[in-house]
């Protein structure tokens, strides 16, 4: 496995067959994340970057089987702030030290471009940089956001399994998800997506073609989070995504694509103690530590066992700061848009 790593670091390429190698071999985890840590430091450095979330509303109009947001369940108790309560948060986040604010919701029709672009009008006034995660709209909605002064835009796609997509997203096309995150990227934003590791039916090869679809994508953030069962889905029973194997896809994802802008998701540490700090010494550079407040933490009830739900975003943002600190790395002080230092031959 030792080659297949050392071509990685050197050429930021490898084949479907070498990276499912990787990923079967128990052995290979160790290597994998020295490997990745170097790059890290090559090409983004040792600033991580923090981007405050904001989860403004849990309401959606899809009924992903996997997500306790979707549409058809009934038990989740559903809020939507106000333009007010965003902006207030927005200017919080501000005063905490981020420089980025993510707005994620449900696929809430509400915000329609008129709401939204009034809103981001006005957070951009705080000189804040916007990352948008509210799943599929129109191009000419992604225009309208962009040109309101949104900077970055998340879309998960999940999984790159045509099948397997549409079987876990009912009355979604795979198509049109697809024709999304291409249609950001044509209107300049940094577009990041990602994956979800355990789902039913799903392959390493699978995993490994996702690998190559983000670096196809040329994706500028790539988010990896494990599956965590939700009693309120379909799902409620699967298996939990497995730790190592998403610790492994970080890695690979550092080496693919080195330039790229990765977080250790919150979900990691439903699984595993102090996973973040783990996941940043793998090769991830980005935390989003959550700027919500109050039951609303709660009430954002993508899956269960979600860690610090009663803390404060300033209690948050302090311990984020302290376990940084304890790795030797550093909060980084701009904005963090993705370098470009590489040739881009991978």
């Amino acid at each position: 496995m030792n080659k297949y790593i050392e071509k990685a670091e050197r050429t930021h390429k490898l084949t479907e067959d070498e990276l499912v190698s990787l990923l079967q071999d128990p052995s290979s985890s160790g290597e994998l994340a020295i490997s990745a840590d170097r790059v890290r430091a090559k090409y983004v450095g040792s600033g991580i970057h923090l981007r405050g979330l904001i989860e403004f509303s849990n309401i959606c109009r899809q009924n992903c089987l996997y997500c306790g947001l979707r549409r058809d369940n009934p038990k989740i108790e559903r809020y939507r702030l106000s333009e007010a309560e965003i902006l207030e948060l927005a200017k919080k986040a501000k005063s905490y030290g981020y420089k980025t604010v993510v707005l994620q919701s449900g696929e809430d029709i509400y915000f329609s471009v008129k709401v939204l672009t009034n809103l981001l009008y006005k957070i951009k006034e705080m000189d804040l940089a916007i990352t948008l995660s509210l799943g599929e709209r129109s191009l000419d909605e992604y225009r309208a956001f962009k040109q309101a002064g949104a900077d970055r835009y998340l879309l998960r796609i999940e999984t790159t399994d045509k099948n397997l997509y549409e079987q876990l997203d009912p009355g979604m096309s795979f198509k049109n998800r697809k024709s999304c995150l291409w249609n950001l990227k044509e209107l300049g934003y940094e577009v990041g997506t990602g994956c979800l590791i355990g789902l039913p039916g799903q392959t390493l090869h699978s995993l490994a073609q996702d690998i190559l679809f983000f670096q196809q994508l040329d994706a500028d953030m790539i988010g990896i989070g494990p599956l965590i069962p939700n009693m309120d889905t379909p799902l409620a029973f699967a298996a939990k995504g497995d730790f190592d194997l998403t610790k492994k896809m970080v890695s690979l994802l550092r080496l693919l694509l080195p330039e790229a802008n990765i977080p250790a998701t919150t979900a990691m540490e439903t699984l595993k103690a102090d996973a973040r700090v783990i996941i940043l010494q793998a090769g991830a550079n980005v935390v989003m530590p959550n700027v919500t407040e109050g039951d609303y933490r709660r009430k954002y009830a993508l899956y269960p066992g979600k860690i610090c739900v009663a803390d404060t975003p300033a209690q948050c943002r302090c311990c984020i700061g302290g376990k940084i600190k304890s790795i030797g790395r550093y909060v980084a002080q701009d904005k963090g848009f993705r370098s470009h230092i590489s040739t881009r031959s991978y």
